[in-house]
């Protein structure tokens, strides 16, 4: 799957099972797969495209990562990797014992991309995507970067390109069994991602959803 400025994976296409299962080939403990299941069976809108990536393994005992990119025909809008973490004998930063970490991108118009309002409005859209489906989370944290090229001499044909980039982390709260809700986490930042890549809502309920404008020339597959 390609993604709008290149793959966010180093390549490979699946994570195998030493590292879904963790450090030293120990069996991953009961919550962690449940979480992982609910990813993985989780139902999302068509445009976006979803599939598992290596996750990395020196976060947390437990990782299991996906990336996705929102696609219009054959041409890509936004990207993204979503990397769930586990820590069975909880971590005090994410005071809990689960923790969402993620990668959004996508790119923008300049005037757009000069607006300084914009960093706001983007975190905006990650909290209120996760309000919005009543999930229950906490510490939050994350960053959110602008940046625009300009080409020069041989590549001076080339229009200025911008690109919004969002970088965050949150810990979901857990459920029955120590389990946290991830097919909704995993719902709202589909939420995110459509978004960031100007879809329009999905349904009735997100008629109130304020995206970005179309980019003038999505990057082709």
């Amino acid at each position: 799957m390609a993604a709008a400025q290149g793959r966010l994976s180093d390549g490979a296409g699946e994570m195998d099972d030493a590292k879904e299962g963790g450090r030293d080939g120990e069996t991953a403990p009961l919550p962690f797969r449940a979480a992982v299941d609910a990813l993985r069976s989780a139902r999302l809108r068509p445009q976006i495209e979803i599939e598992p990536t290596r996750a990395p393994q020196r976060l947390a005992p437990f990782a299991y990562a996906l990336e996705a990119a929102v696609v219009d025909g054959e041409e890509d809008l936004a990207d993204g990797r979503l990397v769930l973490l586990h820590d069975p004998a909880g971590h005090d930063a994410w005071q809990g014992s689960f923790r969402l970490v993620t990668l959004v991108r996508a790119e923008l118009e300049p005037e757009m991309a000069a607006d300084p309002l914009l960093p706001d409005v983007c975190w905006s859209w990650l909290t209120g995507a996760l309000q919005a489906r009543g999930l229950s989370y906490g510490e939050a944290s994350g960053t959110v970067t602008r940046a625009s090229s300009h080409y020069f001499g041989g590549m001076s044909e080339r229009p200025a390109a911008s690109q919004i980039e969002i970088r965050a982390s949150w810990t979901p709260r857990e459920g029955l069994g120590g389990v946290p809700d991830t097919a909704a986490h995993l719902a709202s930042w589909c939420d995110l991602l459509a978004q960031i890549a100007g879809l329009p809502p999905a349904g009735p309920g997100d008629a109130s959803v304020v995206t970005l404008p179309q980019r003038r020339g999505p990057q082709s597959r």
